[in-house]
């Protein structure tokens, strides 16, 4: 094993994850909403999940925590950083200090000590890429003043799109936690050898504060946190930030991009929904052949000539370094930045290559993620967690085996980061559960569905929480001695 540091090797011990059990299957919403189910398998997935009533973004990730504290027996006076990855967040000034409290509060129950009080507890906000963001804040704590300690980092999220738009079935909720230290158990975190890429993309996909001034919140406590987005311009985002931080990588260790692609075996990258990590990975994959040998041109150009596209002409395209930013019109959304290499992809996409050096390396964990929907930062680890369970099973994974990493944020950010397979990955892997978690599921009608998308209480659920956290009330106090309106009151259920 060879990763870039040369100190310290920091990493995940440990991963435990919390999905609301309300589970709408993607057949049943085409079925609701006339649209083409074999679309929407192929492209989407097979299912998503919707949280409830009882369900916020501060309890799925105390939930996630206090799993991982008790799967992985940590002793919480070690833990010295808690972030919290999000872009959920219904507070404007607390954030993982509310998951802190809350963990705190059901580990006295239990007659345990709570979490260290000089734990740091910062939340990271940065779209999708927020959890990788607090996971790298963590790797560099540990390796500076909280050496000796542990890390908690959780993503939690809460995707919800308007019913009736295009995102709606790319719907999700969940939290993923992650145990870091030294000398971890699962993989290491190679930083040093990792990647980093961004650029400002105005109206890629936002959340302005605007959107909630016309909300009615008389029947519920629950905001509806709908994103601003432009789905053409931001699959172009998705793909130039996923290229840009790749060649970062490349350069810092020297790498031929080809060679190094088709050495990996297992990749995990950020994952809204089925399709888009199979495009990202596919056309960095194109890419890299453009500035391969002679026989890595030769496959490139075959796919040009039966798309009818002069092999040159698309070399130069890939060479042209446009400014996306510029695409930023309602004019010019639906402009494709790189079309000649789009149309290879649809050539390359029906070749054998396409099987061995995309689908098989996307492959660890991607069945599971087919009934997860997007949990936006929590997406990646999620599919970690299934992708190890897998590879468990199958027994695929190798110690000093190297996997890649891709986070990615709209607006527009990504970080690709090497991990290596740690010595004792198997027994790590065993305790992460995700299988379980996953099988838990209430599957929902319409008229269900309906109610928990408007913050409704829907009507014949039989679901009673247990072992997990759930508002238990909302302040609505506005008084000269005491004001707690808006305030989440949370309560551990055994």
């Amino acid at each position: 094993m060879n990763p870039s540091s040369p100190n310290r090797r920091i990493g995940i011990s440990g991963l435990a994850a919390y999905v609301p059990p309300y589970r709408v299957w993607l057949e049943d919403w085409c079925a609701w909403t006339g649209d083409h189910w074999p679309k929407v398998r192929e492209v989407v997935g097979r299912s998503f999940r919707v949280r409830g009533p009882e369900h916020s973004v501060y309890t799925m990730a105390a939930t996630a925590v206090i799993r991982l504290i008790d799967q992985y027996d940590i002793d919480p006076t070690r833990i010295k950083f808690l972030g919290l990855g999000t872009e959920s967040s219904t507070d404007n000034s607390a954030g993982a200090i509310i998951v802190k409290g809350m963990v705190d509060q059901a580990l006295d129950a239990r007659g345990k000590p709570p979490i260290a009080r000089s734990c740091e507890v910062p939340e990271f906000k940065h779209a999708c890429l927020g959890g990788v963001y607090a996971m790298k804040g963590a790797i560099r704590q540990l390796a500076l003043d909280g050496v000796g300690g542990q890390a908690i980092v959780v993503c939690a999220d809460i995707a919800e799109y308007a019913r009736g738009s295009s995102g709606e079935p790319t719907q999700g909720a969940g939290a993923v936690a992650m145990l870091l230290e030294e000398d971890p158990k699962l993989v290491v975190v190679d930083l040093p050898g990792s990647g980093s890429a961004s650029d400002y993309r105005v109206m890629d996909f936002r959340k302005p504060m605007l959107r909630f001034c016309s909300q009615d919140r008389s029947e519920t406590h629950q905001v509806q946190d709908f994103p601003i987005f432009n789905g053409k311009y931001s699959t172009t985002c998705y793909i130039d930030e996923t290229l840009q931080a790749l060649n970062d990588m490349y350069r810092k260790r020297k790498l031929v991009a080809i060679d190094y692609m088709r050495s990996l075996r297992t990749v995990f990258m950020h994952r809204p929904y089925r399709r888009m990590p199979e495009t990202g990975w596919a056309v960095a994959y194109l890419f890299a052949l453009s500035q391969g040998n002679a026989e890595s041109r030769a496959e490139l150009a075959s796919y040009c000539y039966e798309a009818g596209i002069e092999p040159e002409r698309l070399r130069t395209e890939m060479m042209s370094q446009p400014k996306v930013s510029t695409l930023a019109s309602p004019e010019r959304l639906d402009y494709e930045i790189y079309p000649l290499t789009m149309a290879a992809l649809r050539v390359f996409r029906a070749s054998r290559h396409y099987r061995t050096e995309i689908l098989d390396k996307l492959a660890l964990g991607s069945d599971t993620m087919l009934d997860l929907g997007n949990l936006y930062t929590a997406a990646l680890p999620a599919w970690l967690a299934a992708g190890f369970e897998q590879a468990l099973d199958e027994d695929i994974l190798q110690p000093d085996q190297e996997v890649l990493t891709l986070g990615y944020g709209s607006g527009d950010a990504a970080e690709v980061i090497p991990f290596f397979v740690a010595e004792r990955w198997r027994e790590a892997t065993r305790a992460i559960g995700f299988s379980g978690i996953m099988n838990h599921a209430i599957d929902l009608s319409f008229e269900q569905y309906a109610a928990l998308h408007d913050g409704r209480q829907p009507q014949g659920l039989d679901y009673l929480p247990r072992n997990e956290f759930i508002i238990d009330h909302v302040g609505m106090a506005v008084e000269r001695n005491f004001s707690d309106l808006g305030i989440e009151y949370y309560r551990y259920v055994g």
